[in-house]
């Protein structure tokens, strides 16, 4: 077989016209910088030849077709591929000559892609790197594993958005020398928020540059200016608190805690920070552009680790995660459906404020009950049962309390309890729940009230927004907008407290006498009584395929209504012309309607009804009242909250007048919502922030959903990186073998065979052929009109009173919720036994 003459590895400050093509973006942006005389690490570069050659042949059409039929979802599959094909020995040897060379020291092993540092898009961070390697054995495997992490998910979605062919892409590998840092950080050569080229900043943390990279710490931020001779001088120092830093370990690095006497401490001095903007500023005249560049300090010598081009989405990234707070124990569950994806600025500001009304008494000054992890939704559990063990409640006692809405805890997690005391605890807690209990009890009175004037008072405002002026726009804002929007949100706080202890003991109760199957059936009947909100939109479809109602009709009622209802940058269903003609589409090419399941649910709850009556004939008229009063504070807690998600929609169209009118689009929807009227009161500082946010939005964006339940600090980007991840609970504190059964709560009763269909998104719904069985991460109210042509519905995310289930129940669909793995279990076109009863899910055959 002929070889190419293409070496398989070079010096690192090769200058024989080696590029892009030969080194990968990072690595040829380091020959660069060392052969321009910059204090770059010693090391080599193990060319784009050996990826080529490793993955000849059977190997590269492999990963192809995984990719161009799975796409991201192939990503575990292409990992295994890598770590069965043994490397060519002359690759392993030419690693092994070039590292032989450097001595037997710890080196920096790292990925350098050839789709990495384009102009106009930034790929850093796609692929993996490896901290402190030692051994030849290990470098080369090491070597493989940078290889293999060029297929992760993130990096095929990342290139999948922007529009890069997945064969057109190599990946050189980078060995360096570790610099064991005691000091380390990333520079922007231009400020990173405002893009002025006459300021320099500079991030700074202790340890080496993991920590600072990968968002652990807020780091020390320096930035600087030049004075009129053209030295650089500080201009303004923030030094953070720095909780954590990375180290060298024998086995690889870790974070650790920073020592006491160090935290508050500034890692940089004048000095210091001058050398490095001065360095910078070597880096940008070579380069002639601005520079982020990541350096390293040991022993008070400076190395240059990293540098590439600033772009749009290369600038600074903001690090949203609440979960670097301290050890809690959070969860997606409940909260996941009402908002499943990753949250833009604007949306995450009027989240907040609504939270603080509609969830007033689960906060504490100074701790939230709720955060964004990666800018997904969260709750903090450990706050919430901080609060019921002030008043008494075990830990046992509170998981079988909130069982039912946020799912059972796996075999092993404990709830940590946030250190405060109990004094502090009820000092925070007091005045806040009587001012609650207050209002609550005032507003209760008039929920009816509201959601009759709902729809016309929205419809009138925005009406009033879309013909609005700047001035009239903010005017319109402070004196009714604003306020509505926080009446909505009292009016969900008043709507969960009707009969809110049934939410949580009614149904164990019912379970604990008659069974799951037979409970299950009792708690259906939802639909009648004046309707479930949650089937509303299917039940309108079908009367619109009917001739029913008309499409206006439709809209008016329900066209607020879908899968990613709060977030503001998204359009409404009513806003797609196209969406309802799909909709319209998936009801006729239906045999089973929605009213013949709802009838032959009836039937299997007037049997429960005949087996309970003969089984406990003096508790059926008490039992029966119970659950009428449970269903219709259900309902009631429904109605309010479509007219709440409504009132989003107001929300949206403010923001997006707000663009048209200062002529920066969806700019704004990276601005709180308070930046955004600031904006149109014409004070635009805010405006510097856009591209940051935008570039960290779509950074987290990139990541598959993030498991359930997060105990500790969480890196989002470490975790979509392990091919060993977890979809249902990540521990920073042990690991736990994943299940490599699916199994959940039993949602509905009934048991089932068919074909799986591994749906990630409701825009792909369409792939759900009538008798499929539906298997996602989680559902909402967007993800109605596809039950009915469920056979059975299987998701990660869920409890007994979660979408899923609930709709699932109304329907006599087989449902079983909450599995946390059953997308990563299961694959797309494996033929399936769902028990809804049991709430087991087991694979008969695998996808062929």
């Amino acid at each position: 077989m002929t070889t190419s003459a293409a070496p398989l590895v070079a010096p690192l400050a090769v200058r024989t016209g080696a590029g892009l093509a030969e080194l990968g973006g990072k690595g040829a942006s380091l020959a660069r910088l060392a052969a321009a005389g910059l204090p770059v690490p010693p090391g080599f570069h193990v060319t784009t030849e050996a990826y080529r050659r490793f993955t000849a042949g059977a190997l590269q059409d492999a990963i192809l077709a995984e990719v161009g039929e799975r796409g991201p979802e192939a990503a575990p599959r292409i990992a295994h591929l890598f770590a069965e094909a043994p490397i060519p020995p002359e690759i392993a040897a030419a690693i092994r000559s070039a590292y032989g060379e450097l001595g037997a020291v710890a080196v920096a092993v790292r990925s350098s892609a050839t789709a990495e540092d384009l102009p106009g898009m930034s790929f850093a961070g796609q692929q993996d790197s490896f901290l402190n390697v030692r051994g030849a054995d290990a470098v080369v495997e090491a070597v493989r594993r940078c290889w293999a992490s060029l297929w992760n998910a993130r990096a095929i979605a990342y290139r999948e958005r922007n529009g890069v062919a997945q064969g057109d892409v190599t990946l050189a590998v980078v060995v360096q020398e570790l610099v064991d840092a005691d000091a380390a950080g990333v520079l922007f050569t231009a400020d990173p928020a405002t893009g002025a080229r006459d300021r320099t900043v500079v991030n700074a943390s202790w340890g080496l540059g993991e920590a600072v990279v990968g968002g652990q710490v807020t780091p020390d931020s320096v930035a600087l200016t030049r004075r009129d001779g053209g030295a650089w001088e500080v201009a303004e120092r923030r030094t953070a608190d720095k909780a954590v830093m990375t180290v060298r370990t024998p086995d690889g690095t870790r974070e650790v805690p920073v020592p006491e006497e160090l935290r508050r401490v500034a890692v940089l001095d004048d000095a210091a920070a001058g050398e490095l903007a001065r360095i910078g500023e070597r880096i940008e005249e070579l380069y002639g552009t601005p520079m982020d560049v990541e350096w390293a300090r040991q022993d008070g010598a400076t190395y240059v680790v990293q540098a590439r081009p600033v772009t749009a989405s290369a600038t600074a990234y903001e690090t949203w995660n609440d979960s670097l707070a301290g050890d809690y124990l959070w969860t997606n569950a409940n909260l996941g459906e009402a908002i499943p994806s990753v949250m833009t600025p604007c949306t995450w500001s009027l989240v907040k404020a609504f939270m603080g009304e509609a969830m007033a008494t689960a906060s504490l000054p100074g701790y939230r009950a709720y955060g964004s992890v990666g800018g997904r939704f969260y709750m903090n559990l450990s706050l919430s049962y901080t609060l019921a063990a002030t008043v008494g409640v075990s830990m046992a006692r509170f998981v079988d309390l909130t069982e039912e809405v946020f799912g059972r805890l796996p075999d092993g997690v404990t709830i940590p309890r946030v250190p405060l005391s109990r004094w502090r605890v009820l000092r925070g807690i007091t005045p806040v729940a009587i001012r609650t209990l207050r209002t609550v009890r005032a507003d209760k009175k008039h929920i009816a009230a509201f959601v009759a004037a709902g729809p016309d008072r929205c419809a009138d405002l925005r009406g009033r927004v879309a013909a609005a002026d700047a001035a009239g726009l903010v005017r319109l804002w402070r004196a009714e907008i604003e306020p509505y929007f926080h009446l909505c949100s009292r009016m969900l706080s008043a709507a969960g407290r009707q009969d809110g202890a049934a939410l949580v003991t009614v149904r164990k109760k019912l379970r604990a006498m008659v069974g799951d199957a037979d409970a299950n059936a009792l708690f259906t009947g939802l639909a009648g009584g004046g309707g479930l909100a949650s089937l509303g939109p299917l039940r309108a479809l079908e009367e619109l395929a009917a001739g029913e109602i008309d499409r206006a009709a439709f809209a008016r009622t329900y066209g607020h209504r879908g899968p990613d209802e709060f977030e503001v940058s998204l359009p409404r269903p009513a806003e797609d012309p196209e969406w309802l003609d799909r909709q319209l589409a998936g009801v006729r090419s239906g045999t089973r309607g929605t009213g013949a399941l709802l009838a032959r649910q009836e039937e299997a709850r007037a049997a429960a009804w005949r087996r309970f009556d003969a089984r406990y004939p003096r508790k059926a008229a008490a039992t029966r009242a119970r659950l009428d009063r449970w269903a219709n504070a259900a309902r009631g807690r429904e109605e309010v909250r479509s007219e709440v998600v409504r009132c989003f929609w107001v929300l949206r169209d403010v923001v997006r007048r707000a663009g048209e009118l200062t002529g920066r689009g969806d700019d704004l929807f990276f601005l709180s919502i308070d930046e955004v009227v600031d904006v149109l009161g014409g004070a635009e500082s805010a405006l510097g922030k856009v591209g940051v946010r935008r570039a960290t939005y779509e950074r987290y964006r990139a990541l598959p959903p993030y498991p359930t339940l997060i105990r500790g600090r969480f890196d989002p980007f470490r975790w979509a990186a392990d091919p060993d991840r977890r979809a249902d609970l990540y521990d920073a504190h042990a690991t736990r073998p994943a299940s490599a059964t699916v199994t959940g709560f039993p949602g509905a009763a009934g048991v089932v065979e068919g074909v799986a269909r591994v749906i990630g998104d409701v825009s792909d719904g369409g792939r759900l052929a009538e008798g499929d069985i539906l298997v996602t991460t989680v559902t909402n109210i967007g993800w109605t009109p596809l039950f009915p042509r469920a056979a059975a519905v299987v998701t990660d995310i869920g409890a007994p009173l979660s979408h899923a289930a609930i709709v699932a129940r109304e329907l006599g669909i087989p449902a079983v919720v909450g599995c946390g793995n059953a997308t990563m279990r299961i694959t797309d076109g494996d033929r399936l036994r769902v028990d809804g009863a049991a709430g087991t899910v087991d694979i008969l055959a695998a996808e062929a």
